[in-house]
């Protein structure tokens, strides 16, 4: 249990570390306002100069007080570290940029680098049930009293300051802004939840005997058979669930077709497969 504990802890602070490394040589240079508070920072500061570290301090430590207040203890203690520790972080990596020269002028390859590594940095700190605080906060504090769901809350939030960052540095910057977030997310999900090796297979068919038998017997797997009934016209039926590897993707649905051109089934990934014989 400590271990686990102590791995959870130092992947949020090794995460918050190149997470601030990633806004010293590439958000604060290039002016990418991909939302979160590192974009509210980004654009205050080019209105009144305060140094960035300063900014995400104040800011973070107003959202914490705000999180005391509002939702439970529990999730003020998770975005507690990420309150000081981040801010920490970027003002000692700050002076990063004099000592590594990085071209980012082209602004394409800056957004796809920058998604790429918010993706990693946000992913692993999910993964291991943390985050950097931040506008997370507001959301939370939207679904809990105003029912607003998580996701809508904070895509609200991230375009609003989007658009203040394209408002502020040219509508081009919008643009470059959505394919890192658009590149963020995508990898994000790929770190949270796993490269799916398997699919699972939900299958109607009226020949129900002859597939069962072609998934065991000649792609030697297994299937599990359950009652399930139509919503319009109320018949019950019975349904095959079969997990597949994705490499036999293709066997599968062609067998199926084979079999019963007419058949109905969804293939969706299956990114944990565990027990069962």
């Amino acid at each position: 249990m400590k271990k686990h504990l102590l791995y959870r802890y130092t992947v949020l602070i090794v995460s918050l570390f190149c997470s601030a490394i990633v806004f010293n040589l590439f958000l604060y240079p290039t002016h990418l306002v991909t939302g979160g508070l590192n974009g509210v920072v980004i654009v205050i500061n080019y209105f009144w100069n305060i140094s960035p570290s300063i900014l995400l301090f104040v800011c973070s430590a107003f959202l914490l007080i705000l999180s005391f207040f509002f939702l439970k203890k529990e999730q003020t203690v998770a975005s507690l570290l990420a309150t000081f520790l981040y801010p920490f972080f970027v003002e000692i990596t700050s002076s990063l940029p004099q000592y590594l020269t990085i071209d980012t002028t082209d602004f394409i390859l800056m957004s796809i680098l920058v998604g790429i590594l918010l993706g990693i940095t946000n992913g692993f700190m999910y993964k291991v049930g943390f985050s950097n605080g931040g506008l997370n906060i507001l959301s939370q504090i939207f679904h809990r009293y105003f029912h607003l769901s998580l996701g809508k809350s904070t895509l609200v939030l991230n375009s609003i300051v989007v658009v203040l960052g394209g408002l502020s540095f040219g509508f081009s910057m919008v643009l470059y802004s959505l394919v890192v977030i658009f590149i963020s997310s995508m990898i994000m999900d790929r770190i949270i939840l796993g490269v799916s090796r398997n699919k699972a297979f939900y299958i109607l068919t009226t020949k129900e005997e002859k597939v069962r038998k072609y998934i065991i017997e000649t792609l030697h797997h297994s299937v599990t058979i359950f009652k399930v009934k139509g919503a319009f016209l109320e018949k019950k039926q019975d349904m095959l669930l079969a997990v597949i590897p994705s490499r036999e993707y293709f066997q599968v649905t062609e067998g199926i077709k084979m079999i019963d051109p007419q058949a109905f089934f969804v293939a969706c990934d299956a990114y944990e497969v565990k027990g069962g014989r």
